[in-house]
Formats: C-alpha cells, sequence, structure tokens
C-alpha cells in the first residue's frame, strides 16, 4: 500500500511510488475529474450553483447517480456550515469524500497459508483484460515466493490456452490445460487435484470471457464452481472479477450480475488509462462495498498494483495549480 506520511526507500516502497506516480499520469491522460474541475472553478464564488455544475462534471465522468448524490450532499452540508470558503477548500472536500467512498473497499487480496493450495477463480466479460491480469498476478505471487499453477479454464480459444501457457513459462508457474474445446469444469477440477499433488500454494484459473447478460454462459460459470467444490468444499477462496474501466456504467452492471451469479470477492479494475473515466470506480465502491483488490494502468507488470483509495483520490482529484503544474503550466 502506498504510504501517506512516511517515505519509503526500500526497492518495493520505490515500486510503490513509480506506481503512484503512473496512476497520475495515466488518470491526467483520461477522463479524470481533474480537467474539468479546473475549468469549472477558475475565477468562481463557491455556492449552490457551482455544486450543481459540478454535479454534472460528475455524472460526466461516470461517478455514477447514487455515489455523486452522496458525495453532493456532504458538499452541500459543508457550505451550508461555511466551510467551503475557497477553491482548495472544495478540492479538498471532494477528495476526501471521495476517498470515504473508496475506503472500505482498498483490501488486498491476502493469500491464507492455511489453505494450500489457495484457489483463485479468475472471471469476466471478453476483453476485460482477464489472461493479462492472471499473468501480472502469477509473476506478483512468485515474487512474493509463492508456488503457483495456472489452469487454462477458457477453453473455448486455442489463443487463450496458448497465452496462459505463456505466462506461465515466464513467471515459473506450473499449468494445466486441455485440447480446445474441453469441459472448462473439468480442466479446472484437474489442476485443483494437479495442484494438491505438486503442494501448489496458488491455483489460479482462467474462465472464457462471457457477457454478464448471456444466461447458458453465467450457469457454465456456476458449473465450473460446484465442480470445483467437489474436490475442495471450501473453493474457491477467492472469486476475482476483471472489470474494464473503458466500459463505464456498463462495468458496474457487469459487477452486479456478476456477483448476483457466483458471489465475487474481489475486483480487478484494468485499463485505467487512454480514455478510462476513473469516475466508474468510485460508483462500484458506492453501488457494491466488494474489495478492489488490484488495478491496472497499463500493458506492462510495473502497471498493476494494490488499490489504494487515499493514493486513488488524491490521483483522481487534482487542484487547478495542480494540473497546471502536471501539464507544465
Amino acid at each position: 500500500m502506498f504510504g501517506r506520511d512516511t517515505k519509503d526507500e526500500s526497492p518495493k516502497g520505490g515500486q510503490r511510488q513509480g506506481f503512484l506516480r503512473r496512476l497520475t499520469q495515466r488518470l491526467g491522460r483520461g477522463g479524470r475529474l481533474t480537467f474539468d474541475l479546473s475549468t469549472l472553478l477558475r475565477g468562481r464564488k463557491i455556492d449552490a450553483e457551482l455544486l450543481e455544475d459540478l454535479e454534472a462534471r460528475l455524472l460526466g465522468a461516470d461517478v455514477g447517480v447514487e455515489a455523486t448524490q452522496s458525495i453532493l450532499a456532504g458538499l452541500n452540508r459543508r457550505l451550508a456550515r461555511k466551510e467551503l470558503a475557497d477553491v482548495d477548500a472544495l478540492i479538498a472536500a471532494l477528495r476526501t469524500a471521495v476517498e470515504e467512498i473508496l475506503a472500505p473497499c482498498a483490501r488486498p487480496l491476502v493469500v491464507d497459508s492455511s489453505r494450500r493450495p489457495f484457489t483463485i477463480l479468475v472471471v469476466g466479460v471478453n476483453g476485460s483484460g482477464k489472461t493479462t491480469t492472471i499473468g501480472k498476478l502469477s509473476r506478483r505471487l512468485h515474487e512474493q515466493g509463492h508456488s503457483v499453477l495456472l489452469a487454462a479454464g477458457d477453453t473455448f480459444r486455442a489463443a487463450a490456452i496458448e497465452q496462459l501457457a505463456v505466462w506461465a513459462d515466464r513467471t515459473a508457474a506450473s499449468y494445466v490445460a486441455q485440447h480446445a474445446g474441453a469441459d472448462p469444469a473439468a480442466v479446472v477440477f484437474d489442476a485443483l487435484q494437479s495442484a494438491r499433488a505438486r503442494g501448489v500454494d496458488v491455483m489460479i484459473a482462467d474462465t472464457a470471457g462471457r457477457l454478464h447478460s448471456q444466461a447458458h454462459l453465467m450457469e457454465e460459470l456456476k458449473k465450473i464452481k460446484r465442480v470445483l467444490q467437489r474436490g475442495d468444499p471450501s473453493a474457491p477462496d477467492e472469486v476475482l472479477l476483471v472489470l474494464d474501466a473503458n466500459q463505464g456504467q456498463n462495468a458496474l452492471a457487469q459487477a452486479v450480475q456478476f456477483h448476483e451469479a457466483i458471489g465475487v470477492t474481489g475486483l480487478v479494475i484494468t485499463k485505467l488509462d487512454g480514455t478510462a473515466k476513473g469516475g466508474i470506480v468510485i460508483a462500484i465502491a458506492r453501488r457494491l462495498g466488494l474489495p478492489i483488490r488490484f488495478i491496472g494502468i497499463g500493458e506492462q507488470p510495473e502497471e498493476f498494483g494494490d488499490f489504494d483509495a487515499h493514493a486513488f483520490a488524491a490521483a483522481l482529484v487534482a487542484g487547478p495549480a495542480e494540473t497546471l503544474a502536471q501539464d507544465g503550466g
């Protein structure tokens, strides 16, 4: 996690600080609130009319109706108490409001060493970045000293099987796969048995991408979970849902339906770079309160890290002066 008050000069601390810098830069290239706020607030009086304009900007940044209403209610109360005297006060209050929504969801993934193998089922829609996330997670776990086995449960695409094999090789992980078209539940079950026999610490199972609206494919996902539980009644230990931030409010709909179908225990939010609107993270946190384990801000392994509410709020909501400084103004 990112430290707030102390400077961590260890190698891992440097990696975290580097990730924070990249996070700020990536959000700055996309739909961050900063640019809108810098034009919205400059030279204006902090009053009810301005807060109405701020509401429109929050909704436009994919913060969502529920979270926006919650944030604005708090700001209006502070305005009534004359606590928002200037732009800096409003920016600070907005950051605090965002962080308060996100903080309960900032819970990192913890591998229970008493569970061997600790089983992780990775789910999501097509193109959300599941397989790449698995590769980055496998690398991360390997660096932490865990042995890992990857299960190629996406049997619909031969390319997915091959891609996972490449990640297994890169991250020194074991690997279990069958031919394209095989029963995904059987692959995952065999992988669990293999992981147990080898004494592997963590098993990560890939699954085929499926739209949250495809009932028959969601049923197949439930089957994978049931079959996995035949080998271990308490499995999976983690159901990670990978969401593409570029999907906006549709990502929230995906999270709701996947959670209802299979019981999501953690989220990975990817592609928070480019045109992604970081506000969707706030919307998901406000609606579901699910742990956000990781965020991805690019393709490289170092662009994948623990979610931190304070760091994210700071990167998302920068004041006009900070924006100008970051842009070289």
